[in-house]
């Protein structure tokens, strides 16, 4: 079953690759969707795909050396029927 999440992620999220290994952990697994830096300090997230290959996802996310992530925050949203990519905001 496809679903789609917001995150929201707090920690040290900027500066440290996060959008990009987002967008190469999504491009391998199918997943649909967008990340950007938030004014606050922290990296916003949507993800569409099966529950399991976004898990698997932040998974990757968080095996990077340099992200260090101490909070996400989590929303099941309405699908994105015509979204085919995942890019960087």
């Amino acid at each position: 079953m496809i679903v789609r999440k917001h995150f929201r992620f707090t920690g040290r999220v900027q500066g440290v690759g996060f959008r990009y290994r987002a967008k190469y952990a999504a491009n391998g697994m199918g997943i649909t969707g967008w990340a950007k830096n938030a004014f606050d300090g922290s990296v916003e997230m949507e993800a569409q795909g099966t529950e399991e290959a976004i898990n698997k996802m932040l998974v990757m996310i968080n095996k990077s050396d340099y992200i260090v992530i101490d909070f996400i925050e989590t929303r099941e949203i309405p699908l994105e029927e015509n979204e085919r990519s995942f890019y960087v905001q």
